[in-house]
């Protein structure tokens, strides 16, 4: 009787240990080609709705790389951007920082497709990531494959929302993209494609149009003809917020422009600036200026790395992008 109690106890013992293997988080293996089987069709269906979206608003490309990268940037790249806030809990879209952040209902529109063709199999999360890809394709950017598998969180907090700020200085930007396991030179990069198609409304740059850190004058480090330009756009309605391209020259393509224009004191945010003139990072702009294939060859590994952030298993496979399933 006894022997077999004890027998008893180490089956229990094992049976508790089989279950908390599976049930620990554990990092996903993203692999090219992930939905070949289980729903062949999922990456063309993507590519077609950003497609019919893109003949409608060329700025699409610039929407989605922004909400790829304050997604991943957060608890990792689990669509958590993409849940709506709730009366018990304000989710991440609604932070301040996110503010700007677009496209939303294009996600709902590929989820749609997909569920109708292969219900339950597509991740969010995936979708952003592809999304994101083809939408770089179509402003003439690098093509290139992107590993899938993610899964969609559980999880959205607008308190959680920490992202690198528009006047940063490289150190501080290199020490935020440093937690979330990407270098310096990744961070310039990254920056450089989000920006070379971006926009920035005026609040993110006006204090250096008049009195820049309390000097009364204009930031020196912006050209002063850009300064003249800017003034006239943002004028002096507190009520009105317009927006202007971070690359004033090639503004809807996907190229290394925005770097030339750093180059010249034309970047528009302080952020921008400051990769052009510290001595950590200057090297790098001048590089990537000079060649427009070295920087879509090194953006394709940045944002592969950047898409590969994960908090071990997100979670769940959402039926609808914007709620966690119940």
């Amino acid at each position: 009787m006894k022997m077999a109690s004890i027998q008893k106890h180490l089956n229990v013992i094992s049976l508790v240990s089989l279950f908390l293997c599976f049930t620990l988080p554990l990092k996903l293996a993203l692999q090219v080609g992930f939905y070949a089987k289980s729903c062949p069709n999922a990456e063309n269906i993507i590519r077609q709705v950003v497609q019919q979206r893109f003949k409608i608003d060329r700025s699409v490309p610039a929407a989605l790389l922004r909400m790829h990268f304050h997604d991943c940037f957060v608890r990792g790249c689990d669509a958590s951007i993409l849940i709506d806030s709730t009366t018990k809990n304000q989710a991440e879209k609604d932070a301040g920082a996110n503010g700007s952040v677009r496209e939303y209902t294009l996600i709902d529109q590929i989820k749609t497709a997909l569920e109708r063709a292969c219900p339950q199999k597509v991740s969010c999360a995936d979708i952003i990531a592809l999304a994101t890809r083809d939408a770089v394709a179509l402003a003439g950017g690098p093509k290139y494959n992107v590993p899938t598998g993610r899964r969609d969180g559980l999880i959205s907090r607008a308190s959680e929302v920490n992202l690198p700020g528009s006047s940063f200085t490289v150190s501080q930007a290199q020490q935020s993209f440093s937690a979330r396991g990407l270098g310096l030179n990744e961070m310039v990069i990254l920056l450089g494609g989000g920006h070379t198609i971006g926009v920035a409304h005026c609040n993110f740059f006006q204090n250096r149009l008049t009195n820049f850190q309390g000097t009364g004058a204009p930031d020196r480090t912006m050209d002063q003809a850009l300064v003249s330009k800017l003034k006239g756009l943002c004028g002096s309605n507190p009520n009105a917020n317009p927006s202007t391209f971070l690359d004033q020259n090639t503004s809807f393509v996907f190229d290394n422009e925005y770097y030339n224009q750093i180059r010249k004191n034309k970047g528009i945010l302080k952020i921008d600036q400051n990769l052009a003139l510290d001595p950590l990072s200057a090297k790098m702009v001048s590089n990537l200026a000079a060649n427009n294939n070295n920087f879509g060859q090194s953006f394709v590994k940045a944002i592969i790395k950047m898409g590969s952030i994960q908090q071990g298993n997100a979670g769940e496979i959402r039926d609808n992008c914007r709620t966690i399933n119940y």
